[in-house]
């Protein structure tokens, strides 16, 4: 085996009243990102539809987290990777973490599994760095080990994989763009202790909700004290859209990681898809270009889908 091919999916992150801390891996979109070994210690990294990717390996955010990898190999191969870019930066659906973990991902396959998954992580956060100027983890995880992970600390790493709620995803990519580090830079600074009791008793019932397979509770904690009603100013539609889709029937839902994509959780594919059509209607309404996304919670993450 000289290479592979690797899917790297989509993720959603914060989780509404998680931020930072919380995250779930996607079924849909994916990049598809193909590697291959090379005989001399250098790291090439190429656009494969010819969608403009730094050159630099060193600011590429999936560069970066090889660069780290190859600090602890023999100095004797490098890596080509040539990337399939499907989920566009700056679209709130782990665009960064997409080409972070899944670079991780391969190399670690081409190395016979040398690193663990928690280990992979602490690489990938490098990645995240480049995009944001954050080594923050509640992309990444998910997309490593699939399905909905907490994140309990950053430093010292501590990830705990929760249980997979069987929970469709419907999500709006409106044709707008939020940078990362721009979403960060409005974020209030100071939190009232009310807000933030209010934020601990929602991020605890979600978790609850999640481990005890309780949509009911799931949907009630699905509620941010703190960074939506600062963040959804960046979004047009926001309340309107929100509103209307969980009368069309969804849990509940938000700003996908720092936007502008909204996602919401539903219990049936048939609410889903009614929950796209509202999304569909509101966009088209507000004369904004959009993509949307009906797909389910990836329980496997970032996978080796071929070999060569």
């Amino acid at each position: 085996m000289n290479g592979c091919t690797v899917a790297a999916p989509g993720s959603v992150a914060n989780l509404v009243c998680g931020f930072d801390v919380l995250g779930l891996c996607l079924s849909a979109p994916a990049d598809l990102m193909d590697f291959r070994i090379l005989d001399e210690p250098k790291l090439i990294i190429k656009s494969a539809d010819g969608y403009p990717l730094p050159e630099n390996p060193a600011e590429n955010t999936a560069g970066a987290p090889i660069i780290e990898m190859m600090k602890e190999l023999d100095n004797t191969i490098g890596f080509e990777i040539t990337i399939h870019k499907k989920i566009k930066p700056g679209s709130g659906i782990g665009s960064s973490a997409a080409s972070a973990a899944g670079a991780v991902v391969g190399v670690n396959h081409l190395l016979g599994n040398k690193f663990t998954k928690e280990q992979l992580i602490e690489f990938a956060m490098f990645g995240e760095k480049v995009a944001s100027g954050v080594k923050h983890a509640d992309n990444i995880a998910p997309v490593v080990y699939g399905g909905v992970t907490l994140i309990r600390s950053v430093a010292p790493l501590d990830i705990i994989p929760l249980k997979s709620p069987n929970l469709h995803v419907t999500i709006v990519h409106p044709q707008i763009e939020v940078r990362t580090a721009d979403a960060r830079a409005i974020l209030r600074r100071d939190v009232s202790l009310k807000s933030a009791i209010r934020q601990w008793g929602n991020v605890g019932g979600l978790v609850a909700g999640i481990l005890m397979e309780d949509n009911a509770l799931i949907g009630r904690s699905l509620q941010d004290e703190i960074i939506e009603p600062v963040r959804s100013i960046l979004i047009p539609g926001f309340k309107d859209v929100k509103l209307k889709c969980i009368a069309a029937g969804a849990l509940g839902g938000g700003i996908s990681g720092s936007g502008p994509s909204i996602f919401m959780l539903s219990e049936t594919e048939e609410i889903a898809k009614n929950v796209e059509k509202v999304m569909q209607d509101e966009f088209t309404k507000l004369g904004i270009d959009y993509y949307t996304y009906v797909t389910f919670i990836n329980k496997e993450g970032a996978k080796v889908i071929n070999e060569f």
